[in-house]
């Protein structure tokens, strides 16, 4: 998954926008992330382009001269990099000691325990 360790935090902001929308000219990219965002329509367009460089989204011309941009890869595919990613460089792979650490270190109550035990019992 050589895309998804490609793609920056910033980039990332971009990608959840295209997922959401399934697909999306530069302009209704730059005025969704100008709702919650400070950044410049020309920083977003920079994020869009290197993202097509990258060949995590895909642009199609349109009749209208603009830029249809789609994602290529899913917002699953990403989920599974990172969760792989951050499983293996902060606890060397085991999900035994991710859990350990969330359940010390995080106000988790019972009924998230509950969903979690139910949860493992599925998967045995």
């Amino acid at each position: 998954m050589k895309i998804a360790q490609q793609i920056s935090d910033a980039e990332l902001e971009v990608m959840k926008v295209l997922w959401e929308l399934g697909q999306a000219t530069s302009s209704q990219i730059v005025a969704c992330l100008s709702e919650n965002t400070d950044w410049k329509p020309k920083t977003i367009q920079t994020l869009i382009t290197r993202l097509a460089a990258k060949g995590a989204v895909a642009a199609e011309k349109t009749e209208s001269k603009a830029y249809l941009y789609t994602p290529l890869i899913s917002e699953e595919e990403f989920k599974s990099y990172a969760n792989h990613s951050f499983l293996h460089k902060i606890y060397d792979g085991s999900v035994k000691m991710m859990l350990a650490s969330f359940v010390k270190e995080q106000k988790i109550s019972k009924a998230e325990i509950e969903s979690l035990k139910k949860l493992l019992d599925e998967e045995e």
